[in-house]
């Protein structure tokens, strides 16, 4: 049985949002992560149903993908509320540099949100009276940070772990380093003593051993062959946008080939460009079969019911 201390609430949400931590306690109401655009609307209702009366102090973000973030300027308009980055993120912030954040690089969306304060690893946070440790969690995203409570051994992961796998490592994508990061991360969590994950996306895990296992498992087997990270982020992203806008014809599917420099570097690590067409098709079937998470609907593909 999952138990959490009565300062913390977690909002398990769906694959396009993040979940969101609520850490409540005498002197501040804070929120990690805030999901995505779409989602924004039901964060703030899940919010203010907690708090009642009592305002929103402070957004924590692990990391400024959109389904982390996507709810920050929503949460921002409801409350005068403060709200802390990765701090290698803040110039990108400051200026929207979209060409550094990695929305239309997805394909993805999110409103223009405002920060009052930067975090980075070895900082300390005092959330629903407990300390937290702010520890780097490369890999996935280069900026990511985890929150570890050693007191009472839980760790919010993000996306550096879930119950089986982690998030797409974007960063090899465009020629970086990114599996190496993540097999680092994955060490550091073996070393510190935790009873419970919660994770940024799926539910609460104590099997920590477990997960790490099947972790470790998975950077071999991405690593052996990176064009397995390459299809999978290709499938995600795909996945992602059809769950936000629930159909597409095939044709715009491959236009975002070309748009979205993340789905383009994923697809050229996988067919020339002359085959993209034949790529997408491929990879839209593989979503669709059996109770996957799409359906073919002639030249339009759309997101199952779920």
């Amino acid at each position: 049985m999952i138990t959490l201390p009565e300062s913390i609430r977690v909002f398990e949400r769906g694959w396009l949002s993040s979940n969101n931590v609520l850490l409540v306690d005498d002197t501040c109401a804070a929120l990690v992560d805030t999901g995505y655009a779409t989602h924004a609307p039901q964060t703030v209702a899940l919010v203010l149903q907690s708090l009642g009366a009592r305002p929103l102090d402070l957004i924590v973000n692990t990391h400024l993908h959109s389904d982390h973030c996507g709810g920050n300027a929503l949460l921002q308009s409801a409350w005068p509320c403060r709200t802390a980055i990765p701090a290698s993120e803040a110039d990108a912030v400051r200026h929207w540099d979209e060409t550094r954040l990695t929305f239309r690089a997805t394909g993805q969306r999110c409103e223009r949100f405002t920060f009052t304060e930067t975090i980075s690893p070895g900082a300390q946070l005092r959330l629903g009276a407990l300390d937290w440790q702010v520890l780097g969690a490369p890999g996935h995203d280069p900026h990511s940070l985890m929150l570890y409570c050693e007191d009472e051994r839980i760790l919010i992961s993000a996306d550096a772990l879930w119950e089986n796998g982690f998030g797409v490592i974007f960063p090899e994508l465009e020629g970086e380093s990114g599996f190496a990061e993540e097999q680092a991360v994955l060490e550091a969590i073996a070393k510190l003593d935790v009873r419970l994950v919660i994770p940024g996306h799926g539910s609460p895990f104590t099997n920590v051993e477990q997960a790490l296992e099947r972790a470790f498992s998975r950077v071999a087997w991405l690593r052996a062959d990176p064009a397995r990270n390459a299809k999978n982020a290709l499938k995600v992203l795909i996945v992602f946008k059809l769950l936000e806008v629930r159909a597409m014809s095939f044709n715009t599917l491959l236009q975002m080939l070309d748009d979205a420099a993340a789905m383009h570097a994923a697809a050229a690590m996988l067919k020339p460009r002359g085959e993209w067409s034949t790529l997408v098709h491929t990879i839209v079937e593989e979503l669709a079969a059996k109770t996957g998470p799409l359906e073919i609907d002639g030249e339009r593909v759309v997101a199952r019911q779920a």
